[in-house]
């Protein structure tokens, strides 16, 4: 019917509270000139020229369903500035009611609200604006089959299967509750509930919350090689977004940032390109140490002042030189051939001969450390022993009490040369290290059931489960934690180095940005813990 003004008759309640001013009658008169059209009405009531004579970047909600006030597709080819949001999926900037109400439920029972205000509501809103304009997780990014998403005008409102929404929203909520003086149980430890909440939305990392929560404490820098490619670089984004780590870019300068403006990654961290004039004086350095320690192992100065170009030198460099605090690399090559300057250039820990590399597990269950996954292709008992080590060291880092099984395919028989070879290296540790957890060789389902354990009452293991699996061969654990990768059955975190002085992580090839954000992390408390800051 139009305008509701002074002129209209017979109105209901609920409209003579919006009476307006104006000498405005129809739809098309309101909307000449205007910066906003909200509509919850019915399809088609907007014309592309109505929506011509609003303002520049009109903000146009058209809400109703099925079909919006104006279709989407004719207001883009109408306008290209225009802002829009829909109530339907199909289109960028869905509205939809379970951005907010189980949330805003969620936290007004959490406290026990007398009931729900403004305040709330408005908590509930702002909370629901801010989110949009920080980095998305991958995880949204792919439920959408979208190669990225950043705050735009076809992303201002979160998606509805953003995972954050339920912390992000009901603390919020909470907060206001609490502010506005109805809530009758406060909350006093926040971050408890947070994670709290996580939990009741079934969320199975635990333990990558609290390694992100003790790297937030105190973030290193980590030089991140292949910053040109969107996976690195979306993950330095949520790295430096969340305050986990402080990235440096390392590549080429003009590709990184072509690749942020394809992207639209808004990162203002530092670039190092290995090439650039303004590390000359660095390049000068770098080749010098390279030179110094590889003189006698067939690299000449020539050589030397040829590889500090190349980023999977001049990267380890930049460690060893202590312009980074941590390094993550490796994500276009194989893994040999990254680790082979890695090595090259950082010093290993005293007492270590081979370095290894360990994955995590994370199961539904609990977490699981395989052991090694990348290196050492058929190790000695000897370096067995230095593997398991080096392996619980780790684990207990992470405030985990390590129950490792070194694992055959017999249990306690050695009969076969790969089973005596893991039985010597039990008995040495054994022997060398009391206070070890330690047993085999056992199979990996004795090893991780207690009903199993039972048959061997003489096992260090008792009937507690393993959770670090040390494996005889790298053919045995790599073809392991692959099947349980490409299975999608346990999310996996590495491969974590073990052995260096520095904290030095190879990516796998093609990593995804969780995978990306999740071994920087380990990288972050890897340095915390070599620098003596923990």
């Amino acid at each position: 019917k139009g305008v509701i003004n002074q002129r209209r008759e017979n109105l209901t309640p609920e409209k003579i509270d919006f009476i307006a001013e104006t000498d405005k009658n129809t739809l098309a008169e309101a909307l000449v000139g205007a910066d906003v059209f909200v509509g919850l009405s019915k399809g088609n009531v907007m014309t592309p020229e109505m929506l011509l004579s609003m303002e520049d970047n009109p903000v146009v909600f058209a809400l109703a369903n099925p079909d919006p006030e104006i279709d989407y597709n004719l207001a883009m080819e109408t306008r290209e500035d225009v802002i829009m949001a829909t109530g339907r999926s199909d289109y960028p900037n869905q509205v939809n009611n379970v951005l907010g109400f189980p949330y805003i439920f969620r936290g007004a029972m959490d406290v026990q609200a007398r009931g729900i205000n403004e305040d709330m509501k408005l908590a509930a809103v702002y909370a629901i604006a801010k989110l949009a304009k920080e980095p998305v997780p991958e995880m949204v990014v792919l439920t959408y089959n979208l190669k990225s998403l950043t705050f735009g005008r076809d992303y201002f409102i979160p998606k509805p299967f953003d995972g954050r929404l339920v912390t992000k929203v009901s603390m919020a909520v909470a907060k206001a509750a609490m502010e506005s003086g109805i809530a009758d149980r406060p909350i006093d430890d926040f971050n408890a509930y947070e994670n709290h909440l996580l939990d009741r939305m079934g969320k199975d990392d635990k333990l990558l919350r609290m390694m992100q929560n003790r790297a937030k404490a105190n973030p290193k820098r980590v030089a991140m090689v292949n910053a040109e490619e969107y996976n690195v670089l979306k993950a330095a984004q949520i790295l430096h977004e969340e305050g986990i780590a402080k990235p440096i870019l390392v590549g080429e300068r003009a590709l990184i940032e072509a690749a942020m403006k394809q992207y639209d990654i808004r990162l203002n961290v530092p670039i190092v390109d290995p090439n650039a004039d303004d590390q000359q004086d660095n390049r000068c350095k770098y080749r010098e140490t390279l030179w110094n320690r590889r003189n006698r192992k067939g690299i000449n100065e020539y050589k030397a002042k040829k590889y500090v170009r190349n980023r999977d030198y001049f990267a380890p460099l930049m460690l060893a030189h202590g312009d980074t605090d941590a390094l993550i690399t490796g994500y276009s090559k194989n893994y040999s051939s990254v680790l082979k300057p890695v090595l090259e250039v950082i010093d290993k820990e005293e007492g270590v001969n081979k370095v290894s590399a360990m994955m995590m597990i994370l199961s539904n269950r609990k977490p699981y450390f395989f052991a090694d996954t990348s290196i050492i292709q058929d190790p000695t008992a000897e370096e067995l022993v230095n593997i398991a080590r080096m392996t619980e060291q780790f684990v207990k880092s992470l405030a985990i009490e390590p129950r490792l099984a070194m694992l055959s395919f017999e249990n306690f028989a050695a009969i076969s040369e790969t089973s005596k070879k893991v039985a010597k290296a039990v008995k040495i540790l054994h022997e060398e290290y009391p206070d070890m957890i330690v047993d085999g060789e056992i199979q990996p389902d004795f090893a991780m059931d207690s009903d199993h354990l039972s048959d061997y009452p003489f096992s260090k293991l008792g009937t507690k489960p393993a959770n670090t699996l040390i494996f005889p061969t790298l053919e045995a654990s790599n073809l392991s934690y692959k099947i349980i990768r490409g299975m999608k059955a346990a999310q996996t975190v590495g491969p974590v180095l073990l052995g260096l002085k520095q904290s030095v992580h190879i990516l796998q090839m093609r990593s995804s940005v969780d995978e990306i954000v999740n071994l920087a992390t380990i990288a972050v408390l890897d340095a915390q813990r070599k620098q003596g800051d923990r």
